[in-house]
Formats: structure tokens, sequence, C-alpha cells
């Protein structure tokens, strides 16, 4: 997960997210990208988050994520 911290913590600007190979994300995953899109938020940017498979979105959904970040 160590990676995924460093990747996120250099985004400074808006931009897509692409979810296409992913089909499952754990609580450590959603905490790095809630981290990043408040960060980002207060900068007044934000990630979008693009072709998410159904599961997935269900967790987003879940969790009440889907009002946090915009999923496409």
């Amino acid at each position: 997960m160590d990676k995924a911290y460093e990747v996120f913590d250099r985004i400074q600007s808006s931009g897509d997210v692409d979810f296409t190979n992913l089909d499952y994300i754990s609580s450590a995953g959603l905490s790095v990208l809630l981290k990043t899109q408040k960060r980002l938020k207060d900068q007044g940017e934000a990630m979008k988050l693009v072709n998410m498979n159904q599961h997935v979105k269900k967790v987003f959904t879940y969790a009440g994520f889907d009002i946090i970040f915009e999923i496409t």
C-alpha cells in the first residue's frame, strides 16, 4: 500500500482515476482515495473516478463515497 500513498500524494490537480482493471478495493484503498480527495478539494481540485465495475461501485455507494466523488 505504500506505493499507492506515494502515487496519490503526488497528485496536485484534478483528473480521472481509471478503475478499469480494479476488481476489489480494501478499506486502506478507500482511505487513500478519501485522503487525496480531501486534500485536492482544499485546493479547489477533485478526482473523478471512471470505468468502475458494478461491484466496486456498490462498495463506494455503501460507504457513501458516491457523494464525495464523481463516479462515471
